[in-house]
């Protein structure tokens, strides 16, 4: 890239830099070149690669104001998956650094299994290519490139060590009624299928560099990238405490409840608090009820020595964060989160 169409974008505290063209956002740029910023949707719906401008100028492609209000840009933070420089850029950050920064690849995989967990829930299981190693981070995820071009991302439920050994990915799909993809999924799709993959994407993974006691709090299929994390700390022998939060509207909605109670079993350091916010009489549900964010603020009113690592819903990842924050004491870098969004929450932009 010639210096003279490119600008120049340094980060801190790590002083990192690297190349954008004006007409590149600054994420792309920045995973391109092995400097890991955090992010999520890459599509200006979650909010996850929100950081501070400290020099420069950018201008914003569209984006959710819950993702950066206007009062955040006025203070000058700026959404990197969304904005493209117009001049040198200083940005105040937090990131991965490039040794951990793992390459980003496409292959194909081949659909070896289908099991339907529940009336909206798929689990997936993928060949991949025998000849080819995807390296990730528990609590990252791929992208499925379709057809037309378009993606659909979903994070891996499966550790990077299981993964490896048996060169397959385990995937957890909620059916979104007239969706592109998982219409096709619960509709049309059958093994041997060979679908193409990119990845490892995202920032959502294990901070192995902190002894701090880990709260885990997933809603819905949002346990698919706890489950990889879960498993890689088994792998690693990892004795930190986690207490994992799984919330459903019904008990239908933790498909994988029997694993949990299995791996708690053999795990000293991990315990399970399962939360169904509508239960039914039909149920039978004895458990906890109620908002599973809520639950944790009743466990644990003072999170101030923890680290905390949500996954669903953005309804529940955003509540999650803000009252951790406000009224549990949770020191704000210690929350990390990967927000669903769906076509229809990206569609509001």
């Amino acid at each position: 890239m010639s210096a003279a169409l490119s600008f120049n974008v340094s980060v801190l505290p790590s002083n990192r830099s690297f190349t954008v063209a004006p007409d590149e956002p600054i994420l792309t740029a920045g995973i391109r070149q092995g400097v890991a910023l955090p992010y999520g949707c890459k599509d200006g719906a979650c909010g996850s690669c929100k950081c501070k401008m400290l020099e420069g100028q950018v201008t914003h492609n569209k984006h959710q104001s819950k993702a950066l209000s206007p009062e955040e840009e006025a203070k000058g933070y700026i959404l990197t998956c969304c904005a493209k420089p117009q001049s040198n850029i200083v940005l105040e950050s937090r990131q991965v650094t490039t040794a951990d920064a793992f390459p980003i690849k496409r292959m194909p995989s081949r659909v070896i299994s289908l099991e339907k967990k529940s009336h909206d829930v798929m689990l997936i299981n993928l060949q991949l290519p025998a000849s080819d190693t995807l390296q990730y981070k528990a609590g990252q995820y791929i992208e499925f490139i379709l057809r037309d071009g378009a993606r659909r991302s979903y994070s891996m439920a499966t550790a990077p060590h299981i993964a490896s050994d048996s060169k397959t990915l385990e995937l957890h799909l909620r059916h979104m009624p007239g969706g592109k993809f998982t219409d096709h999924v619960f509709g049309e799709m059958k093994e041997k299928e060979i679908q193409r993959i990119e990845g490892p994407f995202g920032s959502f993974y294990l901070r192995e560099d902190s002894d701090k006691p880990m709260i885990f709090l997933a809603s819905g299929t949002g346990f698919a990238p706890i489950k990889a994390i879960i498993q890689h700390l088994q792998h690693q022998g990892n004795t930190r405490p986690v207490t994992v939060y799984w919330g459903g509207r019904r008990p239908a909605d933790l498909y994988l409840h029997e694993w949990v109670l299995a791996h708690v079993a053999a795990t000293p350091n991990l315990s399970y608090v399962p939360v169904v916010s509508n239960a039914l009489s039909e149920d039978a549900w004895t458990g906890r009820t109620g908002f599973v964010h809520h639950a944790v603020m009743a466990d644990f009113p003072d999170l101030s020595a923890y680290q905390v690592y949500a996954c669903g819903a953005p309804i529940v990842v955003d509540s999650a964060q803000a009252d951790f924050v406000k009224i549990c004491n949770l020191p704000e870098n210690e929350f990390y989160a990967d927000s669903f969004i769906t076509e229809a929450d990206k569609a509001k932009t």
